[in-house]
């Protein structure tokens, strides 16, 4: 297997120490390749903090929900890895995942951002699975996980439950803009800025993850969560003047 640096796993969470605790078990139990994981706590008050200092895992505590485009912010600007990947609370990594990312991430100078397929998305990343429990899942995604470059797509957007970049790409795009706080839709407007800078995004069709579907986000935002999307689409049209809905 082809070795690589270090990954910098970013996760932004709030009040959703149950899915926190998953998701890091997942990584510790799945992960083939050097990595380090930051959590950045979004002022919960569940007993998420004190998970981290048991757990012995960087964070960061914020003393109120910045948001998630924040919260990302925070944690990428102390990441010491060579690859910079975000993830969601809710999700669920399986066997081989960071390796396979990892290769199609640098099978070509041009690609800048990748990421896997799962049960739940928005777009092409989602596939159809039939996974009653855990053990289902993880019998699917060994058969999903087998490194294969004939299934990396190309693709216009990647979403931000699971995405892994080259450093470059940090440094060249910048951060996640934060006018889409609370969030959605700034991996869209990512997605973008990374495609003006000349990078290519791949989806890769050889890599499976679980995600639960925003659990945490709805949790938070209750009421209005229609007119939060709504909201936030109206501002990426008006800041670039193209509907997203074009790259899905």
């Amino acid at each position: 297997m082809k070795r690589f640096g270090l990954t910098s796993i970013v996760i932004p969470s709030y009040n959703g120490l149950h899915l926190l605790s998953s998701c890091v078990e997942s990584i510790r139990l799945h992960t083939d390749a050097p990595y380090e994981i930051i959590v950045v706590d979004n002022g919960s008050s569940d007993g998420s903090v004190p998970y981290c200092l048991r757990e012995g895992l960087t964070f960061i505590s914020l003393p109120e929900n910045a948001g998630f485009p924040a919260a990302c912010n925070r944690g990428l600007s102390i990441a010491a890895g060579d690859h910079l990947l975000l993830l969601n609370n809710d999700v669920k990594v399986s066997p081989r995942w960071l390796s396979n990312l990892l290769s199609a991430l640098w099978s070509v100078s041009e690609v800048g951002m990748v990421g896997p397929v799962t049960n739940y998305a928005s777009g092409r990343q989602q596939v159809a699975i039939s996974a009653e429990n855990d053990e289902d899942f993880y019998a699917i995604a060994e058969q999903f996980n087998r490194s294969d470059p004939a299934k990396w797509v190309e693709a216009q957007r990647l979403i931000g439950m699971c995405l892994l970049m080259k450093r470059e790409v940090w440094s060249r795009v910048g951060g996640l803009d934060e006018i889409f706080s609370p969030g959605h839709y700034e991996d869209d407007d990512y997605s973008y800025r990374a495609r003006q800078h000349g990078f290519k995004l791949l989806i890769c069709g050889d890599t499976l993850v679980h995600h639960s579907g925003s659990a945490s986000f709805k949790a938070g935002h209750p009421e209005g969560w229609d007119r939060l999307i709504e909201r936030n689409r109206r501002l990426f049209v008006d800041k670039w003047g193209v509907d997203p809905w074009e790259f899905i």
